[in-house]
């Protein structure tokens, strides 16, 4: 009976072999899948910040597109005082209607 009893602890040993090399690999599978999501994030935060980059030059290309726009300073003053304005926003709406002080007067009324 000796030998049975071998088999029974050669099926054990098996058993415990089998579950320690799933817990082993369920621990492994969870580091590559942390690999794999800082690399994902690493992507995702170069592809914000490329976006961002992307944003701010498109910004100041279009802030030097309006600061070469020519105003009347007189269409400015009688924006701000007439629709009860602050100067800056009145110049701005003026220079994003091409200097068109009537059309910039419709978009502030509507």
């Amino acid at each position: 009976m000796e030998g049975a009893d071998e088999g029974i602890e050669r099926i054990e040993d098996s058993k415990d072999l089998q579950q320690q090399s799933k817990a082993f690999d369920k621990l492994t599978d969870r580091v590559e899948d942390r690999q794999l999501d800082s690399t994902r994030v690493q992507e995702a935060m170069a592809s914000i910040a490329a976006s961002a980059e992307a944003d701010w030059n498109a910004m100041r290309l279009r802030e030097k597109e309006l600061a070469a726009v020519k105003i009347n300073a007189a269409d400015v003053d009688i924006i701000a005082n007439e629709l009860e304005l602050d100067k800056k926003v009145a110049e701005r709406t003026l220079r994003e209607h091409k200097g068109d002080a009537v059309a910039a007067i419709r978009h502030l009324l509507r």
